[in-house]
């Protein structure tokens, strides 16, 4: 029987155990920490009773995808749940911009720039099913839907302050921009505007829904699909070297770049481990949680029922401040994105007090305290916040790393977002998961389609490693 090993029990490491033991492939999956689940962990962190996300908590691209549509994880207790409102963006006075599910009311609240957020989202949104067949997978493969693809390429390369000249009031540039700021990059370099493309046409397609009982229940859910399979996952277990699996046919490693040069050592070949460590990693994020006592009052309404508050003030706000993390500067205002999870699952929350979720971006590695200034880009847009601040957890790059070894130097997704690695990630090859040796696997949000595609890095580098094993079976002996 085939046996594998998957170091990492992330979201991408468990899909690729999860898709190896569907097919019949004997699996252990081996995580350092003392708890499954990588990005998707949850935990009371702040005051008894309160369940916050540790990572992701949001979930935009989980929704419909080869891999969801393959494991039916609500067999196994995963039940998606949605905020009324799926983000929102306060400016000052008051005012703001809403997205909702639907592109029509989306652009109804925009007023007279909501004829261009039609015609980017609109057309895009019935099609999205289509195009993310294509940009889910690695970029070099022949498109199944090039046309499409090609109009969501053609807007996805802009400068995000390019694109962002389709509309013309402070609320229509301050709500792409708020989306546009996932990517962590300068807002003047090329394809800044692609992740926002993506999460705001998804935010309309899908939505942005959080699991309920927090991100925990994904990672249960696909743990209990793989014991089901005969999978076995061991915790505690932290891996240096491939000499401690010789019996394993397949490794996949849901590992940074540089993890899996060091932990492949001589197997793989120079011009590989060359390329995993001049990978490049982007901005840090610093994260504060908070219990809050009756949520947080925003000035700005329809901030009160989103899931996702951005948190930044206007597009020249933010990208000012996305501008200077990117010098290795921190910002004195830092774009902040605040979860509200609890707007959609009540069940985070315990006698009128509610977790909260709040990073800043800030400069890679960078060690100072992030507490002060997140506290005051809520309060700027909610006065009264910190009044209603029973405790607080901060963890910062530093922490974030030490916590999850695959966010070096604060970096939650894994990787800068530039042109060259949104395209060629982890390096340039057609078989992106592939590593040189034989049955050696990357599959973490280092590889495509990267981070915030719940499962799908894991999915593909499985599938590759199968295509593998099944053309190795088919040659003449």
């Amino acid at each position: 029987m085939t046996k594998a090993v998957v170091v990492g029990s992330g979201p991408n490491g468990l899909a690729a155990a999860l898709t190896l033991a569907a097919a019949g492939v004997e699996v252990q999956v081996l995580e350092a920490a003392d708890q499954v689940g990588g990005g998707t962990r949850s935990s009371e962190l702040t005051l008894p009773g309160l369940l916050h996300d540790e990572c992701s908590g949001f979930h935009p691209l989980a929704v419909d995808t080869p891999f969801s549509r393959r494991f039916d994880l609500a067999e196994h207790g995963l039940r998606w749940l949605w905020p009324e409102v799926q983000y929102a963006h306060p400016l000052d006075g008051g005012g703001g911009a809403a997205a909702w599910q639907s592109v029509d009311r989306t652009a109804q609240g925009l007023g007279v720039d909501g004829r261009g957020w039609q015609q980017v989202f609109g057309w895009l949104e019935p099609r999205f099913g289509d195009i993310a067949e294509d940009f889910l997978r690695p970029m070099l493969h022949l498109p199944a839907h090039p046309f499409k693809l090609a109009r969501f390429g053609a807007l996805s390369a802009m400068p995000a302050n390019l694109l962002a000249r389709r509309w013309s009031t402070a609320e229509g540039k301050a709500l792409f921009a708020g989306v546009a700021a996932h990517a962590m990059r300068p807002f003047g370099s090329p394809v800044s505007s692609a992740i926002g493309i993506a999460l705001g046409t998804a935010a309309h397609r899908y939505g942005w829904p959080v699991a309920q009982g927090g991100s925990q229940a994904i990672a249960r859910a696909v743990v209990s699909m793989l014991e089901q399979a005969g999978g076995k996952v061991h915790t505690g277990v932290t891996v240096t070297s491939l000499d401690e699996f010789d019996d394993a046919d397949l490794v996949m490693l849901d590992v940074a770049p540089a993890a899996a040069a060091r932990i492949a050592g001589d197997r793989i070949p120079p011009r590989v481990a060359r390329a995993l460590r001049r990978y490049r990693h982007g901005p840090g994020a610093a994260k504060v949680e908070f219990a809050v006592e009756g949520g947080v009052p925003w000035l700005h309404e329809e901030s009160r029922l989103a899931g996702t508050v951005h948190v930044g003030g206007t597009l020249e706000e933010i990208a000012l401040a996305e501008r200077e993390v990117h010098r290795g500067r921190m910002p004195e205002r830092p774009f902040v994105l605040v979860g509200q999870q609890f707007v959609a699952d009540p069940s985070r929350g315990a006698d009128g007090v509610v977790p909260l979720y709040a990073y800043a971006h800030v400069p890679h590695g960078w060690t100072g305290d992030p507490c002060e200034a997140i506290e005051a880009q809520i309060e700027r847009f909610a006065p009264g916040f910190r009044d209603r601040v029973l405790a607080r957890h901060v963890r910062g790059t530093v922490a974030m790393a030490a916590h999850n070894a695959n966010y070096v130097g604060g970096d939650v997704v894994t990787g800068a977002n530039d042109a060259l690695q949104l395209v060629f990630r982890p390096r340039a090859t057609p078989n992106p998961y592939a590593l040189g040796a034989p049955g050696l696997y990357l599959c973490s949000a280092a590889t495509p389609p990267g981070a915030g595609a719940h499962g799908m890095c894991g999915w593909n580098a499985a599938q590759s490693a199968l295509g593998a094993l099944e053309r190795g079976r088919s040659r003449p002996s």
